[in-house]
């Protein structure tokens, strides 16, 4: 029985580890008329809003989430969720993880954290920066007894400066994320932990 949990532990950790190399993104070409595109979109919370009412059950977990947490904001859970997304992202390349313990759930922070010694132990630094503000949309809403979820697209373009034993280098990428948030309910704790990370369609 221990043995099987250790590799079931095994399997998620290498799952939510390759998840997380994801983050930092792919090369795209760029193509002329993106920014166009872009500013074409309609805003994020509109888009947010009719995708969760298209699904009846995203829409009842939305409405049940504002029953039992009146407090609760779209606008200012996305603002939230994209800073965090960019500490995240930035604490990462970095190897902080005193900035990264608090936002992930043990499950998330178990692969940063081996990363992070990897890099360690083989000499190499990073740091990112972003070239614009990250994109972010609500995808789903889910309501599990007292724990509330929230799944949220995100877009984005960064600029990787990595340092190892074989030189420097310069790396302009675009992330497409879907980041899940958990938070529950009953706690005063108003902050939301990031839980899953899987990779998106750009």
């Amino acid at each position: 029985m221990q043995l099987l949990e250790l590799l079931i532990f095994a399997v998620l950790a290498a799952v939510v580890l390759y998840q997380l190399y994801a983050v930092l993104g792919r090369r795209v070409g760029r193509q002329p008329d993106e920014a166009a595109e872009l500013a074409k979109r309609p805003p994020a919370d509109s888009v947010a809003a009719a995708r969760i009412a298209a699904d009846p059950a995203a829409a009842g977990a939305a409405a049940e989430l504002r029953v039992r947490d009146p407090a609760f904001d779209t606008d200012k859970f996305t603002a939230g969720a994209v800073a965090a997304f960019q500490t995240i992202v930035k604490a990462f390349a970095e190897g902080d993880r005193t900035a990264l313990r608090p936002l992930l759930a043990d499950v998330v922070y178990a692969p940063f954290e081996t990363a992070i010694a990897q890099n360690e132990a083989e000499g190499r630094s990073g740091a990112v920066e972003f070239l614009q503000p990250p994109r972010a949309d609500i995808e789903d809403v889910a309501v599990d007894g007292d724990l509330a979820r929230i799944k949220v697209r995100f877009l984005a373009e960064l600029r990787s400066r990595t340092k190892g034993p074989e030189g420097e280098a310069v790396d302009d990428r675009r992330t497409a994320e879907l980041w899940t948030f958990e938070r529950p309910l009953s706690s005063k704790d108003p902050n939301w932990i990031l839980a899953r990370v899987e990779a998106a369609e750009a």
